[in-house]
């Protein structure tokens, strides 16, 4: 079981002051390991997304710059990839107490905060 939200990171290098580099700018995917449903930080889509969109860009901003150790100066989600037997754990978490999500179901729970940026492939590390 496998899964990984997927974002796309703009960031920049600051060099020392005697050296320089054009571009300054770049643009990457970065991949998050996504928790096992019902374990420790599983809920980390619930925290940090919105429709599918980053809801705290802030927060998720200095998640990248750590993860990443460069400055990050923006965040955007792409996705959650993830192989069915994660999917498939991910709604039984959620189903299991749909209160946190305020929502009357899973698929408007998982709607809610991952909008429709769910793949399902058969290996998410690719």
């Amino acid at each position: 079981m496998h899964g990984e939200y997927v974002f796309g990171v703009e960031f920049h290098l600051e060099p020392a002051s005697e050296a320089s580099v054009r571009p300054r700018a770049f643009e990457t995917t970065m991949r998050w390991h996504a928790p096992t449903p019902g374990e420790d930080g599983w809920l980390f889509f619930r925290n940090a997304l919105w429709r599918g969109e980053v809801g705290d860009h802030e927060h998720v901003r200095s998640l990248a710059a750590n993860a990443l150790d460069v400055p990050v100066d923006g965040v955007d989600f792409r996705s959650l990839r993830a192989d069915q037997e994660y999917v498939d754990a991910l709604r039984d978490a959620v189903a299991d107490d749909l209160s946190p999500f305020n929502a009357d179901s899973v698929d408007d729970a998982l709607s809610k905060y991952l909008g429709s940026s769910i793949d399902v492939v058969d290996d998410p590390g690719a």
